[in-house]
């Protein structure tokens, strides 16, 4: 057998990161010990865990067809950790061949990872930053190289906004993605909630609180608050599974319990 290929400089395979911890529950290969010791304990907490990290990318394919087939080419993935499984480029380009993705984190680790995944594919960028500064991160001559703002996109913030608390500082990076980006754009959003399991669910955000990652639960009401101004595409903030499954799909018996609101949203 070979040597195990180095790591990327920079990453630190003993600390746990969220990143890799939703890369294991989606079954990728892109994830340490340390992740997986964290990652378990919160299987423990919520044995539905991974199922519903699966299903919320399966939102996420869902959603960037949806703006494929609205003729948008390109997209700007917001949180968008390490794309290895079902990737936002690779379900774009199965529509538009020539359809171009930035990726965002605000992780080292992920973009590291992000960075090593994808190469030199001259129709992708990898940017390390964090979405609440809205302005620099647009301005980037990186993000600007593979995006036109000009045109619409698709602003993807799936299982991102859950990480950031209230405040003026993300009411005002919220609003300024809107002002942008141009009419013809689709935001697509995914978001933690309590629910009918919150008790079970705050033992999951201590978990995370432990691993130096916030986690703010919001209801269907708080995260619309968030999203003021964008109009959304039926039928509005529902839980992720009822948000335009894919036909042939069988209904979920009790989408509550996915503990996920998902959107999807137009700037008209």
């Amino acid at each position: 057998m070979g040597e195990p290929a180095p790591l990327p400089a920079g990453i630190d395979p003993n600390r746990p990161s969220p990143a890799r911890m939703y890369d294991y529950f989606l079954g990728g290969t892109h994830n340490f010990a340390a992740d997986r010791v964290v990652a378990d304990r919160a299987v423990e907490l919520v044995p539905e865990v991974p199922l519903i990290a699966r299903a919320n990318r399966a939102f996420l394919g869902r959603a960037v067809r949806f703006a494929a087939g609205r003729g948008i080419r390109q997209f700007l993935d917001l949180g968008a950790g390490i794309p290895t499984a079902d990737p936002v480029h690779e379900i774009a380009r199965a529509v538009h061949p020539d359809a171009r993705v930035a990726y965002v984190d605000p992780e080292p680790t992920a973009v590291l990872h992000a960075r090593a995944i994808l190469g030199d594919d001259p129709g992708t960028a990898v940017l390390q930053a964090d979405l609440q500064h809205s302005r620099e991160l647009l301005d980037d001559p990186a993000l600007r190289a593979v995006l036109d703002l000009t045109e619409p996109v698709c602003v993807l913030m799936v299982a991102v906004l859950h990480f950031l608390p209230d405040g003026p500082e993300l009411t005002e990076a919220l609003r300024h993605y809107h002002d942008a980006v141009a009419p013809g754009s689709v935001l697509a959003v995914t978001h933690a909630t309590g629910g009918s399991r919150r008790e079970q669910l705050e033992r999951f955000t201590d978990l995370y609180h432990r691993t130096g990652t916030p986690l703010v639960m919001r209801d269907q009401p708080g995260l619309a608050a968030l999203l003021e101004g964008w109009t959304p595409v039926a039928p509005g903030i529902v839980h992720g599974p009822e948000w335009h499954p894919d036909p042939g799909t069988a209904p979920v018996p009790d989408p509550a319990s996915y503990a996920t609101l998902a959107g999807v949203f137009l700037r008209t």
